[in-house]
């Protein structure tokens, strides 16, 4: 084992402030495990920790990132879950296992602890084995964005054939709903401004793309598609006056699952098509780890593969950070030191 490793760190808030830093490689205590890292995804939430850490008091220099995959390399006193060689996911939680989310469980790359390291030291509840199916930088992009969008429609709704899904955009949890959604037999409706990004779509299985450009009111194309029903459930990954044509675009009863808030932090509608609807509102906060077990396997049995539109060495992370910022079509990863 080297004594010395290499990490990305702010010591101060600003995407300039990042450097590279060598630290010490850490040592894992009872029931943790040290994991040399193999590959990061990046969210859109790490742009915005990386400007001011979403106003949350960061202890500096902070480590940025949540998710990454990566190989068990030491195991300490006590780990019964893994051995030397596995290869691994992180959950994006510390400590969230199954049912209420712990007021002790935080998300790791920020406040916890990110993933832009050579080496990470996590307890072993907070690790789950990879997908025999998918390569590290595939697996990677499970922890947040395959997670999210696995349980606004498995665990928080319950998709069934037959049903329409509206999936806002084509970012990594979008493209993960659609793939979801159309396992699970439902008939999907992508909403984007790209007429490129929408064809490519049709490749994961949706059924209809709507540009949102030149049908603003895409509320009412989605009700022509569905024969006047409307949608059972929309992703919302856009919020904002988006939110309004969501919940326009809504069957009775139908569900809208927040996630995204590219347009802002607001949602932005009348009560009446909510009143109208009956329409149920649900904030999607990623997962616990047993739902990132149950992911992992539908993964490995469906062959779902993760879109990644690009792969960037880690000495390049500046680089990928800029390109998060103008936008992907599905996710982003930076792979660890030497991979």
């Amino acid at each position: 084992m080297p004594l010395s490793m290499q990490r990305w760190q702010l010591p101060a808030y600003g995407r300039t402030n990042l450097q590279l830093a060598e630290v010490a490689v850490p040592v894992p205590g009872p029931s943790q495990v040290l994991v040399k890292v193999q590959a990061i995804a990046l969210n859109y939430r790490d742009l915005r920790i990386t400007h001011d850490g979403m106003g949350m008091p960061l202890p500096l220099p902070f480590v940025p990132a949540s998710d990454m995959s990566g190989e068990v390399v030491v195991v300490g006193p006590g780990v019964t879950s893994f051995a030397v060689g596995d290869a691994v996911i992180n959950t994006f939680f510390s400590g969230w296992v199954d049912g209420v989310q712990p007021q002790t469980s935080v998300m790791f790359g920020a406040p916890g602890p990110g993933m832009l390291s050579e080496y990470v030291v996590l307890n072993e509840d907070s690790l789950v084995l990879a997908p025999r199916s998918l390569d590290p930088a595939q697996a990677s992009t499970l922890t947040c964005a395959g997670l999210t969008a696995w349980f606004s429609l498995t665990e928080s709704a319950s998709t069934r054939p037959g049903d329409t899904v509206v999936v806002i955009g084509t970012g990594g949890v979008a493209l993960f709903a659609v793939q979801i959604a159309a396992a699970q037999g439902a008939r999907v409706i992508v909403i984007s401004g790209d007429d490129d990004k929408l064809e490519r779509v049709r490749h994961l299985g949706a059924a209809y793309g709507i540009n949102r450009k030149r049908t603003p009111n895409w509320a009412a194309t989605v009700r022509e598609i569905t024969g006047g029903r409307g949608a059972d459930h929309v992703v919302e990954l856009a919020g904002g006056d988006n939110f309004g044509q969501s919940m326009l675009s809504l069957t009775q009863a139908g569900r809208i699952s927040v996630i995204g808030i590219l347009q802002g932090d607001e949602l932005r509608t009348s009560v009446f098509p909510l009143l109208q609807a009956r329409a149920t509102v649900q904030g999607i906060g990623v997962g616990p780890r047993r739902a990132l077990e149950d992911l992992v396997r539908a993964v490995d049995w469906q062959e779902l593969k993760p879109v990644i539109e690009k792969t960037y060495r880690f000495d390049q992370l500046p680089a990928a950070l800029d390109h998060l910022e103008r936008g992907s079509f599905g996710k982003l990863v930076v792979t660890g030191p030497g991979v």
